[in-house]
């Protein structure tokens, strides 16, 4: 992403917006927030004779505005409460939860994730996927939300995040979908425990990481990752990247899932568990499309991409930072 001036107005704006609605002390409040956050992502992803980036903007432009404004409506229904709590108190708390879902791509409301993300590039993927899930995912957790619908949006998300990407070739799409389906065990952990934020940071580590290895080698489809003949270093550190965000054990990315596993089996939540996880391998399954195909390429080196190829120092502090689960461990991180 080339910063000009306007770019980095709007990205100050973009993270001013994110921490007013952390800050703010009322619903009101956070909705500016929210508001302020969508009109500076806006112009981030727009670029001039550009259609796809339009029609991202477009959909983008749509599902938040309605995200906001049932957002709002639930806000002023609340301060109605007061005259019979126990008849809207549960249907304001779902529909101002509905907002948040829509907000953030959590399924049944996820439609808009894949599709917008295959029109973005990979440094607007990554701030659609980490920084743009924070103001809504902690006016989520304000609500304490425990209640029936959110379980069902945990089932859905990890459900549809797993069978989603299955059928993808775009390695975009299927970071969409692989992004519903941390958001479901993000979302569970929220009702569980208050360091949910534990999830969000690792995760954004690691989608940070893949993003700026994709964007080097401009890959946006399988295909590509085979055509770029890599290092044998290049091939470790994706490999390692892609099982680490899979969430299997020795790697990074097993962290924040152990947490949620062990807030499960404490809260006594052991079919919820058993599903979440079971589906969580079908995501492994397609990480290992993504990788099997670069793993069994050619290992070469052409001098004219000698430019384009990450530098080495950068790779190896990749891997050493998604090798650092027993460190964490060592130092108690829960």
């Amino acid at each position: 992403m080339i910063l000009n001036s306007n770019k980095i107005l709007f990205l100050t704006i973009l993270i001013v917006s994110t921490m007013i609605t952390l800050s703010a002390n009322n619903w009101l409040g956070m909705w500016m927030g929210l508001e302020m956050n969508l009109m500076s992502f806006i112009p981030l992803i727009s670029k001039s004779k550009n259609k796809k980036s339009s029609q991202a903007m477009m959909i983008y432009f749509l599902t938040q505005s309605i995200g906001s404004i049932t957002l709002l409506f639930s806000i002023i229904m609340n301060s109605l409460i007061f005259t019979a709590p126990n008849l809207t108190n549960e249907l304001v708390i779902i529909m101002m939860m509905i907002s948040i879902m829509i907000k953030v791509g959590a399924a049944p409301f996820h439609f808009w994730l894949p599709e917008m993300m295959a029109n973005l590039n990979w440094s607007e993927c990554m701030l659609l996927m980490t920084w743009q899930k924070i103001a809504p995912l902690f006016i989520l957790s304000n609500m304490i939300p425990n209640n029936w619908f959110l379980y069902l949006s945990v089932l859905m998300s990890a459900a549809i995040g797993s069978i989603g990407g299955l059928n993808q070739t775009s390695l975009r799409k299927i970071l969409a979908y692989s992004s519903i389906n941390h958001l479901s065990w993000m979302m569970m952990f929220m009702s569980m425990n208050v360091s949910w934020y534990k999830y969000l940071i690792i995760y954004s580590m690691l989608i940070v990481m893949i993003c700026m290895l994709m964007s080097m080698k401009n890959a946006f489809f399988i295909n590509q990752l085979v055509s770029s003949s890599p290092s044998i270093m290049e091939k470790f550190t994706y490999t390692i990247l892609l099982l680490s965000i899979g969430g299997l054990p020795p790697f990074l990315g097993f962290l924040p899932k152990w947490m949620v596993i062990q807030s499960m089996i404490n809260s006594g939540m052991y079919l919820l568990m058993v599903i979440m996880m079971l589906l969580s391998l079908i995501t492994l399954f397609y990480y290992m499309r993504m990788m099997t195909a670069f793993i069994l390429s050619y290992s070469t080196m052409n001098k004219w991409i000698i430019n384009k190829t990450p530098n080495k120092l950068m790779l190896f502090m990749f891997m050493s930072m998604n090798l650092t689960l027993p460190v964490f461990m060592i130092i108690g991180f829960f």
